[in-house]
């Protein structure tokens, strides 16, 4: 493909995270190199504000604000949930055929690449050059072919941290616990809750991820086994876990079941995606236990949006990653005047390299837990996982020791 001059205009879709403006910050930066650029624009609010003609000029930026607003967490332009339509992406055209943009970064997860996907079509059937490009970002890690997505690593960092601190309380206190974890289709986020676990009998205990079929009943016999052996049990689970299926075969979330019950229909975004935040699904979930199992002291929490961009918790390995597959976008579109969307290969022990993979190979397609990561009970991780992902945490992890010391001997011993 020819090289192009026109505008470069960077957009960030869907969930925010710790580290999505290091994405912006690297393509803004690295775009300021190459003189085709002859503008770098910020749309407000993703696509939304591409057909508001809502833009910003970054290349008046400076660098040092650009790089403090590369280390701050959540999406600096503001995000979207809005899923072009052959309408939808009509509009966003004009719009760049107004202001010659010619490179569309777009920073998101599945649906934003599929957005890209059917610009970048639309594009290609109106005659209109343009170099689309997808940046890769997802806490819930599922991208195909990425080895791991920008965003995952400090979340997954968070959510390790925070059960481990959990399972400090549950261990002091007695009792169930219950974490409800981000995670619609795959549990990548959940089965981070592995890597708090250092002892035998530390916790989580249990972790349930969509990639298996959840039954109370067996959710109840499980935590049953493990209070018995251990008077305590802490429990990693997704939100997205499923107990059914509809009539076309299509997986019915347990946080379905449960509205569903309570007389409350699910609401439906943009994306076809049900609404699955709130607390019902750990609310119902430790009401089993205190009715069924007779304990007491039964404790659920629903972790929401805390885990997506919490600031004290970012992977340094995450940061890097995710500056550089912005400034690997400015190179593909820029440099070589190709589309696509960019993805992390992993290489060796530890190392990483950018490919660019064409967009229907990416775009809203689910990558799952692999087999060899879930134990063969189905309420637990490998070692092969933990090997995966010790790498992407980063340094420093937080340091939760037992106390080792014998009974103290009595005087009337």
């Amino acid at each position: 493909m020819s090289r192009l001059r026109g505008k470069v205009v960077i957009a960030q879709g869907g969930g925010p995270t710790a580290v999505i403006n290091q994405s912006l910050v690297g393509a803004v930066l690295e775009s300021r190199k190459f003189r085709e650029a002859t503008r770098i624009w910020g749309a407000r609010h993703g696509v939304r504000g591409i057909v508001g003609e809502n833009f910003v000029d970054l290349s008046e930026a400076t660098s040092h604000n650009l790089e403090r607003v590369a280390r701050t967490p959540s999406s600096a332009l503001g995000s979207t949930r809005d899923k072009p339509d052959a309408e939808y992406c009509q509009r966003i055209l004009d719009a760049f055929r107004k202001h010659d943009v010619r490179y569309f970064f777009y920073i998101g997860g599945n649906d934003s690449s599929d957005t890209v996907r059917i610009v970048g079509e639309h594009a290609v059937r109106e005659g209109y050059e343009l170099r689309a490009i997808h940046i890769p970002k997802t806490i819930d890690n599922d991208l195909p072919i990425n080895d791991h997505c920008p965003g995952y690593p400090s979340a997954a960092r968070f959510v390790a941290g925070a059960l481990g601190g959990a399972d400090a309380d549950n261990r002091a206190l007695l009792g169930v616990y219950v974490a409800v974890i981000m995670g619609r289709h795959a549990g990548w986020l959940t089965a981070a809750a592995a890597l708090a676990r250092r002892h035998d009998d530390d916790g989580p205990h249990l972790i349930y991820v969509p990639e298996r079929q959840f039954s109370i009943d067996r959710y109840l016999a499980d935590i049953d086994r493990v209070y018995r052996r251990h008077g305590r049990c802490v429990v990693a689970i997704s939100e997205g876990v499923w107990a059914s299926r509809d009539s076309k075969g299509k997986a019915i979330p347990v946080t379905v079941d449960l509205m569903r019950q309570a007389g409350r229909e699910p609401q439906v975004d943009a994306h076809g995606n049900v609404q699955l935040s709130g607390g019902a699904l750990a609310d119902e979930l430790a009401d089993a236990v205190q009715r069924r199992l007779g304990i007491k002291r039964v404790r659920a929490d629903t972790f929401g949006y805390l885990q997506r961009s919490f600031p004290g918790v970012v992977s340094d390995v995450d940061a890097r990653e995710a500056r550089e597959v912005g400034e690997k976008a400015a190179h593909y579109a820029c440099g070589h005047g190709t589309s696509g969307s960019v993805v992390i290969e992993r290489v060796g022990d530890y190392a990483v390299k950018y490919e660019l993979a064409d967009l229907k190979a990416v775009a809203a397609r689910t990558r799952h837990l692999p087999d060899e990561f879930i134990d063969a009970e189905g309420n637990g991780m490998t070692e092969a996982f933990r090997d995966y992902l010790r790498p992407l945490l980063g340094a420093d992890m937080p340091c939760l020791e037992q106390l080792w010391a014998p009974a103290a001997k009595l005087d009337n011993d």
